[in-house]
């Protein structure tokens, strides 16, 4: 059983951008947050990127998961050995595939393992339950950007924008009491963010990502495959909605004939009018958009973002976050609401028909 009153938590992050792993400490009583503490990061090699990136789209069975999921319990039992006082651990593995619509997702990687190699409880399988429901089992951070908005101080509607491998978007009215409360949240992603450029500086350059966006700053985006790219059925879809990190593959194959910094151009450029796109379903206008995720370190990015939407949009660390970690402390605070019976997802962030609680805990066999 978890202590009662707010107890330190540990969560972890591998996002699609497969980068490598965060890890992040706070103290929370699954309702609001105490207090942050330490944070951690540990990359992917090359070659552990590699067993992960030739996994994705599989499912459990499947060749080349086994090999992906050690991949990703040894780096997270690394990273995680670092830390010391946690009551409990958030683990939300590897995503490789995700299928709302056939009522699948797959995560990689087991809590059961980690549990006993921790020896702390483990609350893994975010997804599994709000997908079997109907929801669409993403985003999950909502609840956390719920928290998140009230810890600030906020008293009026604002969004938090991710921009990780996809993009994804809340929109907080913090002054309800909950964050399942009608009206609260709406959540949804909102295209492709970061992967398709990273994919495209691998497969062309051999580097991992456009860093800081210098080669789409160099390039002059095709508007031209924006807006084909824009007519997809998707952005026309009501949120709350999600993604797949594959499901605009044509939009790499679109580029194929660009040059290397007009085709980063496109794809930066098309991220951002994505975000655009789902602004307008905003219940209310903003006042502001926090900007968390690796891509608010992309400048061309960031300037982009700020021309095509219609309020200020800032890095979240402007407001007091840490935009490296939001992820990680998300599913730190997901693991203590699971371990008390709170919901974890709701009808506007997910899609699902009620208020969710998912994840499954394993405790390690010494009974802690």
């Amino acid at each position: 059983m978890l202590k009662s009153g707010a107890v330190w938590a540990l969560g972890t992050m591998s996002g699609t951008s497969l980068d490598g792993v965060d890890a992040a400490m706070m103290l929370t009583d699954g309702q609001s947050i105490t207090e942050f503490g330490q944070t951690e990061y540990r990359a992917y090699t090359s070659i552990e990127r590699e067993v992960i990136r030739a996994a994705l789209g599989t499912w459990p069975g499947d060749a080349g998961v086994e090999a992906a999921a050690e991949v990703v319990e040894t780096a997270h039992a690394e990273v995680l050995s670092r830390f010391s006082g946690a009551d409990i651990v958030g683990f939300h593995g590897q995503t490789l595939a995700h299928d709302p619509r056939g009522r699948r997702t797959h995560q990689a990687g087991s809590g059961a393992v980690l549990a006993e190699v921790l020896g702390v409880p483990v609350v893994w399988d975010f997804r599994t339950a709000d997908v079997r429901l109907g929801g669409q089992g993403a985003p999950l951070a909502p609840f956390y950007h719920f928290a998140c908005a009230k810890h600030i101080g906020a008293t009026a509607p604002l969004a938090i924008l991710n921009m990780g491998g996809v993009g994804n978007l809340t929109w907080i009215d913090p002054r309800h009491r909950t964050p399942d409360a009608k009206g609260a949240l709406l959540a949804f992603d909102t295209g492709p963010a970061n992967a398709p450029v990273n994919d495209l500086m691998l497969a062309r350059l051999c580097v991992a990502q456009d860093n800081g966006g210098a080669m789409a700053a160099q390039g002059v985006a095709d508007q031209a495959i924006i807006d084909t790219f824009l007519r997809h059925p998707y952005f026309f879809k009501m949120p709350p909605k999600s993604l797949d990190r594959n499901d605009f593959r044509a939009l790499i194959e679109a580029v194929s004939d660009l040059a290397d910094a007009d085709a980063a151009a496109t794809l930066t450029l098309a991220a951002a009018q994505a975000v655009a796109c789902g602004a307008q379903y905003f219940p209310q206008t903003v006042a502001r958009i926090l900007v968390t995720g690796g891509g608010r370190h992309n400048i061309t990015l960031m300037a982009m973002l700020k021309s095509v939407l219609p309020c200020p949009v800032v890095p979240i660390e402007t407001a007091g976050l840490n935009g490296d970690m939001l992820e990680a402390q998300a599913f730190a605070y997901l693991a203590v609401r699971v371990a008390r019976g709170l919901p974890t997802s709701c009808p506007s962030t997910t899609g699902v028909a009620g208020a969710v609680g998912g994840g499954q805990i394993s405790r390690p066999r010494s009974g802690q």
